[in-house]
């Protein structure tokens, strides 16, 4: 059964026995992923890690050509 049918099926028994509906899948997907980055943010802190920028600076020491010393 898909995300779809599930919450179909759900309203429909909250319409029969008087219950608000469910939220619709996805509604709340955006709120989920900035908490999460908050969450990861905080962790970071926390060890003593840059909060920000750490993906774009690990990136760049793989791409960028080492001078040899």
């Amino acid at each position: 059964m898909s995300i779809t049918q599930q919450y179909l099926l759900d309203s429909y028994r909250a319409r029969l026995h008087d219950e608000p509906e469910p939220p619709a899948p996805g509604r709340h997907d955006l709120g989920l992923a900035r908490e999460l980055r908050d969450y990861r943010r905080f962790r970071a802190v926390v060890a003593g890690r840059p909060a920000r920028g750490r993906l774009r600076r690990a990136l760049a020491r793989r791409l960028r050509p080492h001078a040899l010393s």
